[in-house]
């Protein structure tokens, strides 16, 4: 049709600092859920972690008002003061990244994070930019924003190089502040060890690791959580790491330390590429096609959610 607009659809995938209190956590999803044209696609909690991923669709009207109502939700609900959890943390609403979706760039996405920053700015929530949308190369990688968590980023505040891009610059104790960016899909994959030798789990996470010289865009660390080590993984490149290779490499590393992966676990969504991708790997299926899966069979024969 001449003229016709194509529509321009987003993930966003806010991490916030609460996975134990369950009534907390129903009211911030609920907010968030009650706002039109933004669809809530799933929850995750840990309470170990004391963090909740949420996972919403939407195109960029209905994702701001979103962003905006989450932010007023995560200030009433959390006190950042007093919580703790084994996750690093920066802020009551911790990191809000934008995904493009169907009929969106990268600089889509990147746009729509630096005005859903401006927004969360106004509503006196500190604000970095980072991933595709921020405001200097420094800032880019999510790890050096929040390094030291809170306590170490307020203490770095004053520093030219680290003031908010929008917001106070002084950090609110009950919130804190919040890392907003633009991000390709990330696959969040922790593996579980048969131990409770936490320093076993940091030298697995050392070793796989991109930064450390290991799998390319592989972010880990190395936790205790429940009694258990942890391997947990944010794959930032799927192109390059698999989910199967990089479960492959945690479990050569762990075996060299006389221990092994018990079992794995995924927080919040994955994309049917990754499925695809390790089910080709682990069933030698290298034909495997999309089309062969018979949910997508039957999605596609209707052209339901092409391009997402």
């Amino acid at each position: 049709m001449p003229g016709r607009t194509e529509r321009k659809l987003y993930e966003a995938v806010p991490n916030f600092s609460e996975g134990r209190d369950e009534e907390k956590i129903k009211r911030i999803a609920d907010a968030v859920g009650a706002v039109a044209g933004a669809t809530v696609l799933d929850l995750h909690s840990d309470g170990d972690h004391n963090r909740s991923v949420l996972t919403f669709v939407g195109e960029e009207g209905p994702l701001l008002e979103a962003s905006a109502v989450l932010a007023r939700a995560c200030i009433e609900e959390i006190d950042l003061a007093s919580q703790s959890g084994v996750h690093p943390r920066m802020g009551a609403l911790d990191v809000l990244p934008f995904v493009p979706l169907a009929g969106a760039t990268m600089e889509d996405a990147a746009s729509l994070a630096r005005r859903a920053g401006e927004k969360l700015g106004s509503l006196g929530l500190p604000v970095y930019l980072y991933g595709e949308a921020a405001s200097d190369p420094h800032r880019r990688n999510l790890a050096d924003v929040r390094r030291g968590g809170y306590e170490g980023l307020s203490a770095r505040v004053g520093d030219p190089e680290w003031r908010p891009d929008y917001g106070p610059n002084a950090f609110p104790p009950r919130s804190g502040a919040v890392a907003v960016g633009a991000r390709p899909f990330l696959v969040a994959f922790n593996a579980y060890l048969d131990t409770n030798d936490v320093e076993k789990a940091r030298a697995v996470a050392a070793e796989v690791r991109e930064r450390d010289g290991g799998l390319p865009g592989v972010k880990a660390l190395g936790l205790e959580v429940g009694g258990r080590a942890q391997v947990s993984m944010n794959l930032t490149d799927l192109e390059r790491t698999s989910v199967a290779a990089a479960l492959d490499a945690v479990r050569s590393s762990a075996e060299k330390r006389g221990t092994r992966v018990e079992e794995t676990e995924l927080v919040g969504l994955v994309p049917l590429a990754a499925v695809l991708e390790a089910a080709r790997q682990y069933l030698d299926l290298p034909g495997l096609r999309r089309g062969q899966v018979v949910e997508a069979a039957f999605w596609e024969s209707g052209r339901e959610g092409e391009g997402v």
